[in-house]
């Protein structure tokens, strides 16, 4: 039967979906390729959440140029493809700032993977401001005045008040964005970042199976962010409880 199994599987074709026989010499690019993305999505959303709550700021001012300023900034990043925002970053800002060639974790080079976060936060900022902003709003208006009716300043009102209630209320959204980004962050590879995609595009061009690479980095993305999906949204029901009590 074994004998039977062995040879069904050395007989498959390198565009089999079932073709694995590059994963003894070519697994350490994906073990490297999942901790690589996985750094750069969450890397990149914690760096998105300070811009992101200015924006949202900016955007409920009454000052009319800085909400201009704001509202420009997310229409255009929310506008243009990330890779066009990854490709401008990386050859145009960090063609003049250079960035030295140093590895961390032995296979991160800070180079390639700055101008990537850099990148990748830009572009998580723009969504999240409207993640923010929208978590503000809806706390309910009478918190504010009950507030500034006991002499907090409308900052301190906003620091102390609005902010840790809207923080709960877009936990579950700002999660989802650290999943939307895992998969994002696969367009990195086209400049070479080596994250997931980029292990199986070179495990691919190396063994010349030309699918099976690709099968095991979506069933890595799947593993990855399927699970992390459904906890965040258990973690939402049961908030959710929480208000009705």
């Amino acid at each position: 039967m074994f004998d039977a199994i062995a040879a069904w599987y050395e007989g498959l074709s390198p565009a089999s979906f079932f073709n694995f026989h590059f994963l003894p010499k070519y697994a350490v690019y994906f073990i490297q390729g999942v901790e690589y993305t996985l750094l750069l999505a969450v890397v990149s959303v914690l760096l998105a959440v300070l811009p992101a709550l200015l924006l949202a700021l900016m955007r409920m001012s009454k000052n009319r140029p800085i909400r201009w300023v704001s509202g420009a900034y997310v229409s255009v990043i929310r506008s243009t493809p990330l890779l066009v925002q990854l490709s401008i970053i990386f050859f145009g800002v960090f063609n003049a700032i250079r960035i030295p060639a140093i590895k961390v974790f032995g296979f991160v080079d800070l180079s390639y993977f700055i101008p990537g976060v850099v990148a990748l936060a830009m572009n998580s900022s723009a969504y999240v401001a409207e993640i923010f902003r929208a978590g503000i709003l809806a706390v309910d208006g009478g918190q504010m005045e009950a507030a500034r009716s006991l002499g907090l300043p409308k900052g301190k009102a906003m620091q102390l008040v609005v902010l840790p209630q809207a923080i709960k209320n877009i936990l579950p959204a700002l999660a989802n964005e650290v999943v939307t980004m895992v998969k994002e962050s696969s367009i990195c590879m086209v400049l070479g970042m080596q994250d997931l995609m980029w292990g199986a595009k070179t495990a691919a061009a190396s063994s010349f199976v030309t699918l099976g690479p690709y099968v095991l980095a979506a069933l890595i993305y799947f593993a990855i962010n399927f699970p992390a999906g459904k906890a965040i949204e258990v973690i939402e029901r049961r908030m959710r409880r929480g208000d009705q009590r």
